[in-house]
């Protein structure tokens, strides 16, 4: 073999291993999304003695522009000193931040969806030792046209009583970034949406503004009211 023949070769190796590496490091993936955070999460219902149980999200995740796609791990804690006894993880989504799996986790049926969100999936989570910590995988879409948050509520495994609920917490950013193949939100930043067909911002204005308080509705911008509306209106349980 020619050495030039050789060195064509070796370039075409070397171009497509730099376009493998280019288009691994653009993908969503759960695997590299920083330390958990509980921004956005507060106790509810008392919890028994002994138990404190809270949740963690993600600081920041990415999603795919061109096919919208993201991934994260929404965990469940127990930093108290008893074990939780049974209980169960709630993960749902609102606006533009659909809930596409949980992994091991049934989907919520549409009509015991909180109102104002648009997905959702129940995790049974079990009896969780004390300082133990169970964590899930989520797929997702993030609609980046419009602003999109999540929600986690902790509960007992019938839904009577809300432990914990972070949330709904929005992922967001101030600096969209349409051209590129990839767009990172952080935790707790109210996105910013692109304008359709560009990369300027719509004008924002009084009804913008509002739109947290439409789409999720007020009962569950607080975490009390939140739990109270969980626990009277819980997912029915699956027949086993």
């Amino acid at each position: 073999m020619s050495s030039g023949r050789t060195t064509a070769i070796a370039g075409s190796l070397l171009t497509a291993s730099f376009s493998a590496v280019m288009i691994l490091s653009f993908t969503a993936s759960a695997d590299d999304q920083g330390p958990g955070s509980s921004k956005g999460g507060k106790a509810v219902d008392a919890a028994p003695t002994g138990v404190k149980l809270t949740t963690q999200l993600p600081e920041s995740i990415s999603v795919d522009n061109s096919s919208k796609e993201t991934a994260l791990t929404a965990t469940v804690k127990n930093e108290g000193s008893k074990d939780s006894g049974d209980i169960r993880l709630l993960v749902v989504g609102f606006d533009g931040m659909t809930v596409k799996n949980v992994q091991g986790c049934s989907e919520i049926a549409e009509g015991d969806l909180p109102e104002g969100s648009n997905s959702g999936f129940s995790c049974a989570v079990g009896n969780l030792a004390a300082g133990k910590s169970k964590s899930y995988d989520v797929d997702a879409t993030f609609d980046l046209g419009k602003t999109g948050k999540i929600c986690l509520p902790v509960q007992t495994a019938d839904g009577s009583k809300t432990f914990w609920q972070q949330g709904p917490v929005p992922f967001g950013t101030t600096n969209p970034a349409p051209n590129a193949p990839a767009t990172p939100l952080l935790l707790g930043t109210d996105n910013k949406p692109v304008a359709p067909g560009g990369d300027k911002l719509p004008k924002t204005g009084p009804a913008r503004e509002m739109l947290p308080l439409g789409a999720v509705g007020a009962a569950l911008l607080s975490a009390g009211a939140a739990g109270m509306w969980w626990s009277q209106r819980r997912p029915q349980q699956p027949q086993g």
